[in-house]
């Protein structure tokens, strides 16, 4: 059976058609010669064209061949062993395979199988897919773009009296929202005439907030919900706990109480990847980590004294700047204090002794960043003082990689979420930095200078694409980064694996020549 189908057109969808008549010759204009040009005149070699006014057509018929299937199920069991046969034994599993080639059956399904295996063999390799045809051709090298970091919009704090951009929150939907919060840190320049507020930006109206929240305290820290884009968790300067429900309007839906929080401002809060999507935990600088509900924020699920004498005494404990939570190690976690030391503790322990399981040592000043990298979680990069460190969970001791020490205090850093290479710095003098550590260590891959003002915190979108600075007045630059920094290169993860893994062995070996020699 032929099919055929015929193809119309409207014929007013492709213009007026031409009505061509005869009619004899018309006289329009009569131009005479002007002697003077003919001085001008080249004359031009004499060419042929040819013309068709019509195009050239075909006809072509094209008849597939139907093809009728069938939707079945089968019983599929790990190993295509039976359950009376151990697959890790060796022994059962030869004895299985000399009783099962001495069945007729089997011999005559295998044959059957090895038909139409043959065939698709000997069809692949038709065409060769390893052969160079084009191997004497030259190969043109595509040249990656130079880095850049290019400003697309500013988000100014619309008060008066201006205030610092602490914290940056992307809206987890990829939608072009984010949440700032705003405080001063400055005891001494808080003014009666400061607002409380934070806002939701949207990139598409930058001269106004999309949203106001009105908390009871300066917001230092505000998390997007990942799970609930409408729900969002803030710390307070007086060290209270709220949440908003972008729905509910801008007031908090539920605060800690003021006896059960926080003694001092609270810098994080981190959602933790639960089925429900309502737990958070926050660092604070009273020395303690608190876990929540969001549901019944009356007091603390469970509570954490960052007490190196591991007695859960709090006046020994150590004031938590920074924190860091990965999803594949639910009962780890990272923070960093304000002596410079780096904790990992066990969420799960059920003494103090065992809450602090190891301490990194390598800054002289306050942790202001932590955060694992997205491809390697067992290695983190940390920011504070003057030096950007990279550490392994396996050296305890001394950081793996120690970039060169800048002149000015480094404030905010995180790795590229495409990137396992590439992470990002801000300073005190306004500058933000790119790193690329399979380039170069001793100096950034790009130097840029985002504001006149001091940067404090700086948040990178889960496509790597853009990047948000928040600046001591409240200044919050969104920048696009080139292409080349938000794409994935050739072999980047196993050079960036291979690095990490030099690197912790050198470490190593130096630590333990170091104990050789003794003190």
């Amino acid at each position: 059976m032929e099919i055929t189908y015929v193809y119309t057109k409207i014929r007013s969808e492709f213009g007026r058609p031409c009505q061509f008549s005869d009619q004899p010759v018309e006289l329009i204009v009569d131009i005479s010669p002007d002697p003077t040009l003919a001085a001008n005149f080249i004359e031009r070699d004499i060419r042929d064209f040819a013309i068709q006014c019509s195009q050239d057509m075909s006809v072509h018929e094209v008849n597939t061949v139907c093809v009728e299937s069938l939707t079945s199920s089968i019983n599929h069991v790990e190993g295509g062993w039976p359950k009376n046969i151990d697959p890790l034994n060796i022994d059962e599993t030869d004895r299985h395979k000399k009783k099962a080639l001495k069945d007729e059956h089997c011999v005559n399904s295998m044959r059957s199988l090895i038909s139409s295996t043959v065939h698709n063999v000997q069809q692949n390799n038709a065409g060769d897919i390893y052969h160079l045809y084009y191997e004497d051709d030259e190969m043109v090298e595509e040249t990656p773009d130079q880095p850049s970091a290019r400003a697309i919009t500013f988000f100014r704090d619309p008060n008066e009296v201006k205030r610092t951009a602490t914290s940056l929150s992307w809206h987890p939907t990829g939608s072009p929202k984010m949440a700032v919060a705003y405080s001063c840190l400055e005891f001494q320049r808080a003014t009666e005439e400061m607002s409380f507020d934070s806002y939701i930006w949207d990139f598409e109206s930058s001269s106004k907030p999309d949203m106001i929240l009105k908390p009871v305290s300066p917001l230092i820290c505000l998390e997007y919900n990942p799970k609930d884009s409408h729900i969002l968790a803030g710390g307070s300067y007086n060290g209270r706990i709220a949440y908003w429900d972008t729905r509910k309007g801008t007031q908090p839906v539920e605060m800690s109480k003021l006896e059960h929080s926080h003694q001092d401002p609270v810098y994080k809060v981190i959602w933790l990847q639960s089925n429900i999507g309502t737990d958070i935990f926050s660092a604070s600088t009273d020395g303690q980590v608190l876990w929540w509900d969001i549901r019944n924020m009356a007091k603390p699920t469970e509570r954490m004294v960052l007490d190196l004498s591991k007695e859960g005494n709090l006046d020994k404990a150590i004031g938590a700047v920074s924190l860091e939570f990965e999803a594949t190690m639910p009962t780890k976690f990272l923070v960093g204090t304000e002596k410079g030391l780096v904790l990992y503790c066990n969420s799960k322990a059920k003494t103090p002794a065992e809450s602090i399981e190891c301490t990194f040592s390598g800054h002289y000043g306050p942790v202001y960043a932590i955060q694992r990298n997205p491809f390697f979680p067992k290695n983190f990069l940390t920011v504070g003082d003057w030096t950007t460190r990279i550490w392994s969970e396996d050296i305890k001791e001394s950081s793996i990689i120690l970039m060169k020490p800048e002149m000015t205090y480094l404030m905010d850093a995180c790795w590229s979420p495409v990137r396992p290479s590439v992470f990002f710095t801000v300073k005190m003098d306004g500058m933000l930095d790119v790193w690329d550590i399979l380039s170069k260590q001793n100096e950034p891959m790009l130097r840029r200078q985002v504001c006149s003002d001091a940067l404090y915190s700086l948040r990178v979108q889960d496509n790597g694409r853009f990047l948000a600075c928040g600046s001591h007045s409240g200044l919050v630059t969104l920048l696009e980064i080139s292409q080349g920094l938000c794409t994935l290169q050739r072999n980047e993860k196993s050079l960036v694996a291979s690095m990490f893994e030099r690197e912790t062995r050198r470490e190593k070996r130096i630590q333990g020549m170091l104990k050789a020699e003794g003190p």
